[in-house]
Parts: C-alpha cells; sequence; structure tokens
C-alpha cells in the first residue's frame, strides 16, 4: 500500500493506531500550530500596540523632518525677509526724534498749523509718557481754520519726516458770539498730537 493510500485509510478517531510515521508528523503539525498560536497569542499580540505606536511616531518624525526640510529649502528667502524687517525697522527708528530734536519737532508741528492758514488758539505740550521701548510725548492743540485747511494741516503732519499721528479728532463749527451774525466758515478742531521718542539704552524706569 503506498502513501497515498496509507493516508487515505486513517481513522481521525483512533490516532493511536496510526503508523510511526504518521502519527509524528500529526504531532509535527499540533507543535507547529500551537507554537505559532502561542506567539501570537503571548508576543506579537502585546507587542501589536507597541508597533503601532512605533508606525505613529514614525509619521510624526516623517512630518517633522519634511516640515524641516521645507525650512532649510525658504532659509535664504527667510533671511533675505529677515533683513528687510531689519531695514523697514531701522528706517521707522530713524523717523523717531532723539531727545534733542524734540523742541525742534514741536515747533515744525505748530509751523505746520501755521503754514496751513489755521489760527492756532490751544498748543499745549504734556507729560512724557514711557512705554517698552519708546516714549510718547502728547500735544494737545486747538486749530481754527476752513475745512480746507484743515485737511492741509492733516497731510502737513502726514508729510513730516518724523512719525507724528494724530488722536481724539473733534471737529465743531466756530461760535461767533453773534447771534445777529452769519454763521462762520471756519470750524473748530480740537486734537492730540502724538510723537515718539526711541529710548535706545536708556532705562524706561528713567
Amino acid at each position: 500500500m503506498n502513501f497515498i493510500d496509507q493516508l487515505r485509510g486513517l481513522d481521525t478517531q483512533d490516532i493511536g493506531r496510526w503508523p510511526p510515521l504518521f502519527r509524528g508528523i500529526a504531532i509535527g503539525i499540533i507543535f507547529v500550530l500551537v507554537a505559532v498560536g502561542g506567539t501570537y497569542y503571548f508576543v506579537w499580540r502585546n507587542k501589536i500596540p507597541q508597533l503601532e505606536q512605533v508606525q505613529r511616531q514614525e509619521l510624526d518624525l516623517r512630518a517633522t523632518f519634511e516640515s524641516r526640510q521645507r525650512l532649510a529649502a525658504n532659509l535664504d528667502a527667510y533671511k533675505d525677509q529677515l533683513e528687510e524687517v531689519e531695514r523697514t525697522f531701522g528706517a521707522m527708528l530713524r523717523q523717531l526724534p532723539g531727545e534733542t530734536e524734540v523742541p525742534s519737532l514741536l515747533i515744525d508741528i505748530s509751523q505746520t498749523g501755521l503754514a496751513a492758514g489755521l489760527e492756532e488758539r490751544l498748543f499745549q505740550p504734556m507729560s512724557e509718557v514711557t512705554r517698552e521701548a519708546y516714549s510718547e510725548l502728547p500735544i494737545k492743540m486747538q486749530l481754527v481754520g476752513t475745512y480746507h485747511e484743515l485737511g492741509n494741516f492733516v497731510s502737513g503732519v502726514v508729510a513730516l519726516p518724523r512719525i507724528v499721528t494724530l488722536h481724539d479728532v473733534v471737529l465743531k463749527p466756530e461760535q461767533t458770539g453773534d447771534r445777529n451774525a452769519a454763521p462762520s466758515q471756519r470750524l473748530v478742531m480740537d486734537v492730540t498730537a502724538k510723537t515718539y521718542r526711541y529710548l535706545e539704552d536708556e532705562d524706561p524706569g528713567q
């Protein structure tokens, strides 16, 4: 009887009567199944969460690498942008007057109003306000003139070589005091002009 015939004649209900060869093969198969099952249950099943964690870390590292790679590729562009920011910042600082230049700037602001044809009823520099890296000097002003003259004043302030900003602008018609007189064509503008001074290495608390 050949091997195939013997294999077909095996009684699966009575393995003990199998020929030694087939019993050895059956035991080997059972051993392999038990070994594979045990390895999966006791080793691989416990390692799967670790494997998934490592895979997530790999994805995070890959994303970080790609992000840094893009930054490295754009490094020259970032350097150019930084240089441009520094140039712009330097230009802005040059527009802030030094302490010795403030009096002349106040004169420039006053002269701008007069050059626009305005009547200057109030020009009152207030106490300097210290900020983190600069200080600001508010100036309360009351100017009287036509709408066109006031517009020329605002344009003139903007055109000054130093930074001056206008705040708390209030416009109202001029009161003549004579009820029978024709309404005045002029306006009264109350405004606070602010100029700024860079503190450089000074102590901001001083």
